[in-house]
């Protein structure tokens, strides 16, 4: 997909890690891997509607779901502590769901399953049993492993997940959760502009 045909929304992602989120989602559809697309934690929108581009220029009908709080962040956990992530408080990036929505109808984009929940509170029911693809923007160290505890058990052999703000030095808690998530599982990772791109081993 080529990105420069329409604007991004907000400054929460850079063109580099969105171009890498994107070409790793074509990756998956281009495969055989069945399954859902899932985002937990989405913000006004840039990545959703990104998603839903690149879905209906595969023509892929396959479910595509979206969590969020819609209320900001949640309180950071003593694994997200940086003097240089000062800025990320609670309660910061809200954004309603309501606002969510209007930017698809903005774009003329059929809207995804929005799902408004602090993570910790979904259940097993509120995720799709099999996950092609998975993008997790929790920013905090305990969002991104709830993410993870829920995504992986789910998702299909072939399928990727990618994770913004990995090796950010703003936003430790990220890699912190990966790492400790990952401990003794089999997996495979590398990552490119903050991305981390996981797969099953």
């Amino acid at each position: 997909m080529n990105i420069n045909l329409y604007p991004i929304i907000s400054d929460q992602i850079s063109k580099p890690a969105l171009e890498v989120v994107l070409g790793e989602l074509e990756k998956t559809l281009d495969g055989e891997t069945t399954g859902a697309v899932v985002e937990l934690g989405c913000y006004i929108g840039t990545t959703s509607l990104f998603i839903r581009r690149v879905l209906n220029e595969h023509h892929d009908k396959r479910p595509f779901h979206v969590y969020d709080s819609f209320a900001g962040l949640p309180p950071k956990s003593t694994q997200d502590s940086s003097a240089a992530g000062v800025d990320f408080k609670a309660g910061e990036l809200a954004v309603s769901k309501k606002q969510f929505l209007e930017q698809f109808r903005r774009a003329h984009l059929e809207p995804p399953i929005a799902h408004k929940a602090w993570f910790n509170d979904l259940t097993d029911t509120d995720l799709p049993d099999h996950i092609a693809f998975a993008f997790l923007d929790g920013d905090f160290y305990e969002s991104i492993l709830t993410s993870l505890q829920l995504v992986w058990p789910r998702l299909e052999t072939g399928g990727i997940i990618t994770v913004d703000d990995y090796r950010r030095e703003t936003l430790p808690g990220v890699e912190r959760a990966i790492l400790d998530f990952f401990q003794g599982k089999a997996y495979r990772l590398r990552y490119a502009h903050n991305i981390a791109i996981i797969s099953k081993d």
